[in-house]
């Protein structure tokens, strides 16, 4: 017992991220915030299990908090990656207790309807969807990359300690004072976590290019998704788990009423128990990661997440609901954990906040779409049969990794190691000057083409997914040995920005393509400007203030694109 409990402790154990100071200051800060956060959850869905007492509208508290994650998530991503993560996570925390505090406030001046708690239920979900990407984000920066995976997990075991007690705990403080209780509670648990961040002293990373706006971080974040197979596999695994499997949380108050007779202290232990097995399931995390196969172990605890909703569905015995939601607990979160941790260990930093938000759009929206089908359906079946038919529908999503399989976890978010030296400029041009056109020639052997053309595949798929358009490659029919790609980035600026997302893996890619080029002279590149005249600015004289923060003429080189 005692060298299980070391190991956990180790370095490298599950616990081991905790010896980094920031790190353990924030977790445990945190920790306090997901009591506080979830301690609200039961108030909310309670008060609205009082006020009304349909299934419908009860459902959509979990919906009203869950929705905005889906909408804010992907411009709350966007500025992750734009600004200082600290600040950003300070703001959103500010909101959120704000949100919080009005809640309170009018809870206590009875001017809360179920409209209003749906209103500002969304309003709180909308700030914390702003924190989420930047806390996320920032654990890279908190803990070294080779104890990354355990770092992501133990945040996963923050928020299922809390969701282990927290509901219990919230369920208490209902029953002995109230609901407004519970809103105030989590109004003091937001305290330890601003002041944590308000004293760190983050290390910046300074570049030497300016941020990109709101719109183009969006795109730029949207179009890396969609140019990296194997994010957006997971992304859409997440999504379609979110909705099938998002019963569970939306239909508790009323399996703790309508199945088990009970009241909010049952409610509240009923969470508790499903919290537990999360941890539980959490704990194991880098044990299941070892033994078997990422899409194995997927597989594997849908069915076994799906089967424990189709049993608490089953059960009318308060006890036996809780060891159900035990195992289920589990096996739903070593699903969302392994999801997590493949999109965190996939991405480069540059967009790690916008497929962070992204993954917690996928599961927000995902659950927040399923709390409202399944409030439709308990309505015409019941919470039993709409339960059990949940269950089914996850099990059955095993039938999906046949389809679209979850690739093996590879580290891609470290940078080349050689980064690119910037080009030669000889023409006057601004960093909003465009679109640059880029056009590389390579010289294949003929009897290599067909291994070229795949490799050349593989780098399409670079480009694009960095900031290239209109990406082609083509063989000139009079000289079989001659191949030009050919692709575009908007603006000279957006083209340098291409040239510092580049990682490793990336690099090794491109090199991979470059092997097949024969003769002593290196692939030519042109660096060419369309439209040049005109393309930005009528006048000499006319103002660019895109011009600030940008090397006017970089240094020369014949090397990288």
């Amino acid at each position: 017992m005692r060298s299980a409990f070391a190991s956990l402790l180790s370095p490298d154990g599950t616990f081991g991220p905790l010896r980094h100071g920031i790190f353990r200051r924030i977790w445990f800060a945190s920790l306090a915030s997901n009591f506080g956060f979830l301690i609200q959850g039961v108030g909310a869905s309670w008060a609205m299990t009082e006020m009304t007492g349909s299934p419908d509208m009860v459902a959509l508290v979990t919906t009203a908090m869950m929705l905005p994650q889906m909408f804010v998530a992907i411009a709350a991503g966007a500025i992750a990656d734009m600004y200082d993560r600290r600040i950003v996570g300070l703001v959103a925390l500010m909101l959120s207790l704000a949100g919080t505090a009005t809640l309170a406030t009018l809870w206590a001046l009875g001017f809360v309807t179920p409209w209003v708690l749906l209103g500002l239920c969304f309003f709180i979900g909308c700030s914390m969807s702003l924190f989420g990407p930047s806390w996320q984000a920032s654990v890279s920066e908190q803990v070294p990359s080779e104890i990354l995976p355990a770092a992501i997990a133990l945040n996963g075991i923050s928020f299922n300690i809390a969701r282990s007690f927290g509901p219990a705990i919230g369920g208490l403080i209902v029953a002995a004072a109230g609901t407004i209780a519970a809103f105030v509670v989590n109004a003091f648990m937001y305290l330890p976590l601003l002041i944590v961040l308000f004293f760190w002293r983050r290390e910046k990373v300074v570049s030497r290019l300016p941020p990109e706006r709101l719109n183009r971080a969006i795109i730029s974040g949207a179009r890396y998704i969609m140019h990296s197979p194997p994010i957006r596999v997971v992304l859409i695994r997440t999504f379609v788990t979110g909705i099938v499997g998002g019963s569970l949380s939306a239909l508790m108050p009323l399996v703790a009423r309508d199945l088990l007779g009970a009241g909010a202290q049952i409610f509240g232990i009923l969470l508790g128990a499903f919290g537990m097995g999360a941890v539980l399931g959490a704990l194991n995390v880098s044990r299941v990661r070892r033994t078997f196969s990422v899409e194995t172990s997927i597989r594997g605890c849908v069915v076994i997440a799906g089967t424990g909703t189709a049993l608490v569905g089953l059960s009318t015995i308060p006890a036996l609901t809780c060891a159900i939601l035990l195992v289920a607990g589990a096996g739903w979160t070593l699903v969302i954990t392994l999801f997590n941790i493949g999109i965190q260990m996939g991405a480069p930093r540059w967009v790690a906040g916008r497929t962070l938000a992204a993954f917690q759009a996928s599961i927000a929206g995902g659950i927040a779409i399923g709390s409202w089908i399944w409030g439709h359906v308990a309505e015409v079946v019941g919470v039993d049969g709409a339960l059990m038919i949940s269950g089914c529908g996850m099990a059955s999503t095993m039938i999906l990794g046949l389809l679209m399989p979850v690739p093996p976890t590879t580290e891609n978010a470290d940078p080349a190691a050689d980064p690119l030296a910037d080009p030669e400029v000889q023409l006057a041009i601004t960093p909003r000057s465009g679109p640059i056109v880029i056009e590389l020639e390579y010289r294949v052997n003929p009897a290599d083409a067909r291994e070229f053309y795949r490799a050349i595949q593989h780098v399409q798929l670079v480009r694009s997914r960095n900031g290239g358009y209109d990406w082609s490659i083509s063989r000139d029919v009079a000289d079989p040995e001659l191949w030009i790609e050919r692709f575009h980035c908007p603006t000279w600026l957006d083209y340098l920005r291409q040239r510092t997302r580049l990682t490793q893996v990336e690099s090794e890619v491109q090199a991979a393509a470059r092997k097949y080029h024969m003769g002593p002279e290196p692939v030519r590149i042109r660096r060419m400007l369309e439209r040049p005249f005109g393309s930005v600015r009528w006048k000499d004289e006319a103002p660019d203030p895109a011009v600030q923060g940008v090397l006017p003429i970089p240094v020369a080189s014949t090397t990288g694109t």
